[in-house]
C-alpha cells in the first residue's frame, strides 16, 4: 500500500471517530470488555497536540487520543497508533514509546498505547521498545493488530455487521487486486452495495464509503460509471446516501478542477453536515483561491466542527469579540467617572 498523505488517511479519523466501540472490538477485544461504553468517551485533540509535534502529526498514520470509563469506575486515556505503510518501520516501537511518555509527561495521566498495522509484510510485529542503563530499566509492551492476520477470511468478513469487518475486508481485496482496474472496479461496487443491505444510519454510510473510495481508487471513466451505478441503486431502494451531495462535491470540487465549483461543493458539504451556513462564512469560502479550497475540502472530511475546518476564522472572530468586550469594559468605566 502506498504512502498518502494525511488528506487521504483522515477517512480512517472520522470511521474510528463515529464508530470507536466497533473498532476496539472488532481489533482489541479485551480491551473492549474492560470499558463501560454506558459512560461517554472522548477524544482528546488538544492534549495530544500539546504532547506530540506538529510534523509527527502530519505523517501518513491515523493517531487519536481517547478518554473513556472503565468498568472499575475509573477513567482511562487509550492512545490509538494506526499506521499506513508498505515496509518495516524499526522506530515504530521507539515513537510509541515516545508519544506515551510525553502524553505522560505533558498531562500526568498513564496512557494505554494500542497499534493498529496496515503494512504488506505478515511476518512483521514490532517488539517491545526497552533500554537498560546503569540499572535504571524502562519498557513499554503495547497491544498490536494488524489487517493482514485476517487474509484469507474476506469472505467471512464481509456480512458481519462490525464496519471495521467491511473495511479490513476492503483493505484486503484492494491489495490483492492492485493492478486490475476491472477486479477493483468489482471489489469496489460489491462493498459499496455491502453499505446498503445493513441498517446503518447515513453517517456511518458516509464514514466507510469515504475510506472505501480512498482504498480502492479508479481511472475517471470507470468511477463515473460507479457513481452512476450508485445513483441508480438508491433510487431503487429510497436511500439516497452518498449520491447527491458527496458526488458534487468530489466532482466538482476534484475532477474539474474549477474554483467556482470547488466553492460550491464545499458549501454544499458544509451546509449538508452542519447546518446553515453564515453569510460571512459563505463570502470567505466564495472568495478564496482554488489551493485554499482545495485545503479546506481535505480538512473538512477529517473535522467534526466548521471551527476544524477554519481555525483562523474562529480565532478571527474570538479576536474581534474579545475587542468588543475591552471596549465595553472601557466605555462603561468612563459612563461612571463622567457626570451626566
Amino acid at each position: 500500500m502506498r504512502v498518502v498523505a494525511d488528506t487521504y488517511i483522515s477517512p480512517w479519523k472520522g470511521a474510528l471517530e463515529h464508530a470507536l466501540p466497533e473498532f476496539l472490538q472488532f481489533y482489541f477485544p479485551h480491551v473492549y470488555l474492560d470499558i463501560d461504553w454506558s459512560q461517554e468517551y472522548v477524544f482528546l485533540d488538544e492534549e495530544l497536540q500539546a504532547a506530540v509535534k506538529d510534523e509527527e502529526l502530519r505523517r501518513p498514520r491515523v493517531e487519536r487520543l481517547v478518554r473513556v470509563s472503565a468498568h472499575s469506575g475509573l477513567e482511562q486515556w487509550l492512545m490509538i497508533h494506526i499506521e499506513f505503510q508498505a515496509s518495516r518501520d524499526r522506530a515504530f516501537s521507539e515513537r510509541v514509546f515516545g508519544y506515551n511518555h510525553r502524553l505522560y509527561d505533558c498531562h500526568g495521566r498513564p496512557v494505554a498505547s494500542l497499534a493498529l498495522l496496515a503494512d504488506n509484510l505478515k511476518q512483521w510485529k514490532p517488539a517491545p521498545f526497552e533500554f537498560d542503563l546503569f540499572g535504571c530499566r524502562s519498557r513499554l509492551d503495547f497491544p498490536i493488530a494488524k489487517l493482514l492476520d485476517h487474509a484469507g477470511n474476506e469472505e467471512r468478513l464481509l456480512p458481519l455487521e462490525n464496519p471495521f469487518a467491511l473495511l479490513t475486508a476492503a483493505h484486503l481485496l484492494a491489495r490483492s487486486a492492485r493492478n486490475n482496474d476491472r477486479a477493483r472496479f468489482a471489489i469496489k461496487w460489491r462493498l459499496i452495495r455491502q453499505l446498503y443491505v445493513r441498517n446503518w444510519n447515513r453517517q456511518r454510510v458516509i464514514d466507510l464509503f469515504l475510506v472505501i473510495d480512498w482504498l480502492i481508487q479508479l481511472p475517471e471513466e470507470l468511477q463515473m460509471t460507479l457513481w452512476q451505478n450508485i445513483e441508480t441503486l438508491e433510487k431503487k431502494n429510497g436511500k439516497p446516501y452518498i449520491s447527491s451531495i458527496e458526488r458534487l462535491g468530489m466532482k466538482k470540487g476534484f475532477d474539474q478542477g474549477h474554483t467556482t465549483g470547488k466553492a460550491d461543493a464545499l458549501l454544499l458539504l458544509l451546509e449538508k453536515r452542519y447546518g446553515e451556513v453564515t453569510e460571512e462564512l459563505r463570502k470567505v469560502v466564495n472568495s478564496a483561491n482554488g489551493s485554499l479550497l482545495d485545503h479546506w475540502l481535505g480538512r473538512q472530511q477529517e473535522a467534526t466542527s466548521l471551527k476544524g475546518i477554519f481555525p483562523h476564522l474562529h480565532s478571527t472572530a474570538k479576536a474581534a469579540k474579545a475587542r468588543n468586550s475591552a471596549a465595553s469594559r472601557r466605555t462603561a468605566w468612563f459612563q461612571k467617572r463622567i457626570p451626566s
